[in-house]
Formats: structure tokens, C-alpha cells, sequence
């Protein structure tokens, strides 16, 4: 590869008849200079630079006022993880895995406080519920721009798995 091709960039494009946005990422200096740093086996060098391309994509499409972390984990397919920690809660995550009908990838927003609940008797009761109701609204917000953008959800899933159904039965 020669010094031209050594650059990186990000190019976003529309198809306007298809409703359709997208963008060409090209990530050759810094995937390079990552690369570099250690020797890694290939599977995990191709998803290293593959995660660092969704996480400058990611964030060139959200004004949010956090952090990206990426964590990788699975046993079988990859999941991967974008912390988008906020202002009011670090744990919240970008999740991308593989559909229940392991035909595509979704994108989920995922709050990691709907699997807790707080006693009602408790003094932090209130405060918790109202970090809970702002998660699952940032959340929700996150996943209505995705969608807009054409991005599949697991809630479009759904919503579609369900449609599909309901016409199989007519």
C-alpha cells in the first residue's frame, strides 16, 4: 500500500429514492497504526478493525454527551457492545446481534436497568425510577433515529415478525 492510500475517511451518502442512508468508511492509517501496537491473530484483528469502523460510524451519526467503550463477547457468534455511558447512567450499551431468526443483525439500545428493581419502600426508590424512565426514553429516542436511518432494530423486528404472522394466518 502505497503513502496515497494511507488515509482515513468518512463519506455519508443518501439513496434518495430508497430511503436509504449510509456511509463508506475508510479507516487504512488508523486501522494500521491499531494494528501495530500487538500482534493479533487475524479473526481478532478483522473484528478489532471492524469495531473501530462501527464506533467511528456510530458515533458520526449521534450527538450524544458520553463515552464510547466497545466490549466484545459471545461464545458462537460475536455480540458486540458500544458503551454510550450518559450523563446520568455509564452502563447504557449499543448492542449488534444476530436476529432471533439468525438471518440478519439488530441494534438495540440497551439500559441495563430493566432487570433490577429498586424495594418501593426504599429512600433511592424514586431516584431510580426516574433514571429508569430517562434511560428508557434516550433509549427509545436512540433506536427511532436508527430506525429512520434504515437501521434494523430488534422493536422493527418484532413489529414485523408480527405482521408477517398475522398475514400467514389470512
Amino acid at each position: 500500500m502505497g503513502a496515497q492510500d494511507d488515509f482515513d475517511a468518512l463519506l455519508p451518502f443518501v439513496f434518495e429514492h430508497a430511503s436509504v442512508r449510509a456511509a463508506l468508511i475508510r479507516l487504512s492509517r488508523t486501522s494500521r497504526e491499531i494494528l501495530a501496537c500487538h500482534p493479533y491473530p487475524a479473526p481478532l484483528a478483522r473484528a478489532l478493525t471492524e469495531t473501530v469502523a462501527a464506533s467511528a460510524l456510530l458515533a458520526s451519526t449521534l450527538k450524544l454527551n458520553g463515552s464510547l467503550v466497545v466490549q466484545l463477547s459471545g461464545d458462537g457468534p460475536v455480540r458486540l457492545s458500544l458503551r454510550l455511558g450518559n450523563q446520568w447512567y455509564p452502563h447504557m450499551k449499543l448492542v449488534v446481534e444476530q436476529a432471533p431468526d439468525g438471518q440478519t443483525s439488530l441494534f438495540r439500545a440497551d439500559t441495563h436497568d430493566r432487570h433490577i428493581q429498586v424495594d418501593p419502600s426504599s429512600k433511592d426508590y424514586a431516584a431510580f425510577c426516574e433514571l429508569s424512565q430517562k434511560n428508557q426514553s434516550l433509549a427509545g429516542r436512540i433506536e427511532a433515529i436508527w430506525e429512520s436511518n434504515a437501521l434494523p432494530t430488534f422493536k422493527s423486528f418484532l413489529r414485523n415478525d408480527l405482521a408477517r404472522r398475522r398475514s400467514s394466518q389470512s
